[in-house]
């Protein structure tokens, strides 16, 4: 009954345009027409969409082939455009920590293939004074949703981000490798969590993929076992 009367003062909205719709953390049609989820044959390092049909061969796209990748294997649930990118910023920069919780359920299914039982979920870190600023890390928010989801650990503090780094948007690929390297360390007080077991580390987009690079090689040096990584978005050159 209670239930009954919270859905009527308060029904389930559209996740990506706050539309009403009949459940909980959905997207309403139009919404989710332009959502471009991640099917079919993708990058095994970082999941952008490729040409042609799985067939359960490896593929790695142009930009995985020529850039040295220090985690394994990779995957994205959205390309970065439309219902897919608002819902990102939103999570960014507009407080929508809600998105977590579907986000969560996407994230799930794109990292199926590479979750393991022992797999440690690790966030993407961001330094303190931005942490200050936006009052919350959404790597972070996304992490512990998926670990809730799949009942996997989430290690939110295994890695630090010891210095801070300029906005990267406008820069170029070997600008932003440039200005990430060795930013982040593994915590000193919490890598022997990490020792001999597998990672799964978590970001809300990927464009050059130089912050997961840095993510992933603290990771090494933190003793994990492998390293993979899933984002909620990738940016794709053709999208």
């Amino acid at each position: 009954m209670m239930q009954s009367l919270l859905s009527l003062a308060f029904p389930p909205r559209c996740s990506g345009c706050g539309g009403q719709v009949s459940q909980d953390f959905a997207l309403c049609p139009a919404c989710w027409r332009d959502a471009p989820f991640l099917t079919g044959l993708v990058c095994d390092a970082c999941g952008v969409p490729l040409p042609g049909e799985d067939t359960g061969t490896p593929e790695r796209c142009d930009d995985c082939l020529a850039i040295a990748r220090p985690w394994d294997r990779g995957r994205a649930v959205f390309v970065y455009k439309g219902a897919a990118r608002r819902m990102v910023l939103a999570l960014k920069h507009g407080d929508r920590l809600d998105l977590a919780r579907p986000a969560a359920r996407w994230l799930a299914r794109a990292a199926a293939p590479l979750l393991r039982p022992d797999t440690l979920i690790v966030p993407v870190p961001i330094h303190w004074r931005r942490l200050l600023s936006r009052r919350f890390n959404q790597s972070a928010e996304l992490a512990r949703a998926l670990a809730r989801d799949t009942g996997h650990t989430c290690v939110p503090d295994l890695l630090t981000r010891s210095r801070a780094t300029p906005v990267l948007d406008g820069l170029g690929r070997e600008a932003r490798f440039a200005a990430l390297s060795g930013t982040i360390r593994p915590h000193p007080g919490r890598a022997a969590a990490a020792r001999g077991k597998p990672v799964l580390i978590v970001d809300d987009v990927m464009t050059s993929g130089a912050t997961l690079a840095a993510t992933a090689e603290a990771a090494r040096a933190a003793g994990a076992g492998r390293v993979d990584m899933v984002t909620l978005a990738r940016v794709a050159k053709d999208a």
